[in-house]
């Protein structure tokens, strides 16, 4: 079975804090049915500053750093490709022979 969330698709926050909110999933950790969604689910870290030496080949600058956290899986629904309404996902055989995501709500496959 295809998965459901895969990286770049777009989805919207069902539950939680950032509740009603879409986004671009940048990375997913399936073995822990976790989804990192742009600009969604803030979270501040204080980092060390590095050396200067670290900071002129590209090195990270210490102070509060805000990045995305994780979302539980079952708290982002992927949008439609066709009407951008959220939707369940299902799969299909197309004419090759291979699996493919299909949204449920207008049957479009996800590209």
């Amino acid at each position: 079975m295809p998965a459901r969330v895969r990286k770049d698709d777009m989805v919207k926050v069902i539950s939680g804090k950032d509740k009603g909110k879409t986004g671009r999933v940048l990375r997913v950790e399936p073995k822990r049915d976790r989804v990192f969604v742009e600009g969604l689910n803030i979270q501040k870290r204080h980092q060390k500053p590095r050396t200067v030496r670290d900071v002129q080949r590209g090195g990270e600058v210490g102070g509060v750093i805000e990045k995305e956290g994780p979302i539980h899986l079952s708290n982002v629904m992927p949008l439609d490709p066709k009407s951008g309404d959220p939707t369940r996902v299902g799969s299909a055989v197309d004419d090759s022979g291979r699996k493919v995501r299909v949204g449920r709500r207008s049957g479009d496959r996800f590209e």
